[in-house]
């Protein structure tokens, strides 16, 4: 052995201090990954948040206004009528705030107390695979009217039991078309119901539309003192329903006043 060496002497103070500095840097990237995780996390739910808010703001402030309903009798000359109503005319607007509404997306549920139809915009063609027979998009109102009226296919039935038709009032912004029914805040708009009943087939004209006698049972019958059920069911925004009960005589009129 050499005089005056010494063995090899541990630092076990270095030993510690990498053992400290591997313990940090691996706190450091946990923090890094869990920040990363926070951020996206906070990113998903800002924007669930605003998607729910955005469908809320919807449900409430999308509500469509029944005005008026008016029932239209079916005759033959001016003075033979006939004892129910054919056709109802729905007068609708939006609640002021209002988003707007598309009647494509629109169910209308009619109820006499017996029978129930289920009314979808007659250029819709999701629900039952075909839009109304003979709808025509570049035609007047009163032409997909009469269609309504009269018109029928294998699937899925007579017009006036699966669809209704809709004729603007008024469209300042010029939003409402027979192809694309789009009502905003101040428009007004007539939604037309067929609810011609068996009885009424016999007659020659609804409401200024010649029929011919050609009407389609829409297997309803608002007789005097039916109580009408009507439920609007957009595709946001709440429901709007009106019941009513019919005059218990129609007299000589053949438009008559039924809500208010």
């Amino acid at each position: 052995m050499i005089s005056g060496s010494r063995p090899f002497a541990r630092d076990h103070i270095a030993q510690v201090g990498i053992g400290t500095l591997i313990i940090f840097i691996a706190m450091v990237l946990i923090a890094s990954v869990a920040a990363s995780v926070l951020m996206q996390t906070s990113s998903v739910l800002q924007q669930q948040a605003h998607s729910t808010g955005k469908q809320a703001t919807q449900e409430v402030s999308s509500n469509l206004v029944i005005k008026n309903i008016e029932g239209v009798r079916s005759m033959t000359g001016s003075n033979n009528m006939s004892g129910n109503i054919s056709l109802l005319k729905v007068r609708v607007g939006l609640n002021v705030g209002s988003s707007p509404i598309d009647l494509n997306q629109l169910i209308v549920s009619i109820s006499d107390g017996t029978s129930t139809n289920d009314l979808i915009y007659a250029n819709n063609e999701r629900i039952y695979g075909n839009v109304m027979a003979n709808f025509s998009a570049s035609s007047t109102y009163d032409v997909n009217l009469a269609h309504l009226l009269t018109g029928t296919q294998a699937d899925p039935g007579a017009n006036g039991r699966y669809f209704f038709t809709a004729q603007k009032i008024r469209d300042d912004d010029l939003s409402f078309s027979q192809i694309t029914p789009i009502i905003n805040s101040g428009d007004l708009v007539t939604i037309y119901v067929s609810v011609v009943s068996a009885d009424d087939q016999i007659y020659h004209s609804i409401d200024g539309i010649v029929t011919e006698g050609k009407q389609k049972d829409s297997d309803l019958n608002i007789a005097p003192r039916t109580r009408l059920n009507l439920v609007l069911t957009p595709d946001a925004g709440a429901i709007t329903v009106v019941e009513f009960l019919t005059p218990s005589s129609y007299g000589t009129r053949g438009t008559i006043t039924l809500y208010p």
